[in-house]
């Protein structure tokens, strides 16, 4: 696990972290270090991280299968998976500049989950392999 500063140039860090423990070999590391930028992203501009805080990053490969955690300072209010368009809500995301991350961690993940706890928000995923079938 890393501790980076909650500011944007610390997001290409969190990639590198998790560039490091998989290997640029690994089937799952695109998907990966896609969702992890996305995560970590989010931890600056949607929580108090972004705002002098703090974000932790942590990585688990077990097999093919990979979990990665992003903790960040927590926000006022829930992580959203809405598309926006600057203030206005784009259902559809055809104009959407922003609110892609959760939407994306719920088509690439294996399962994900988020946790609030003593004000700090931990969003997670866990890619697998695909199974042939």
């Amino acid at each position: 696990m890393l501790r980076f500063p909650g500011v944007p140039s610390q997001v290409p860090r969190a990639r590198r972290l998790v560039a490091a423990v998989l290997g640029r070999d690994h089937p799952l590391y695109d998907d990966c270090a896609l969702l992890t930028t996305e995560l970590a992203t989010n931890a600056v501009l949607h929580s108090r991280s972004g705002a002098g805080g703090w974000f932790t990053v942590a990585v688990r490969a077990s097999g093919a299968a990979v979990r990665v955690w992003v903790a960040d300072a927590g926000s006022d209010e829930p992580p959203c998976a809405c598309r926006t368009t600057g203030d206005r809500p784009d259902p559809d995301g055809a104009h959407a500049t922003n609110g892609r991350g959760l939407p994306l961690l719920e088509a690439l993940s294996h399962r994900w989950g988020l946790s609030r706890a003593g004000g700090a928000t931990t969003v997670w995923f866990e890619l697998a392999p695909a199974t042939a079938g």
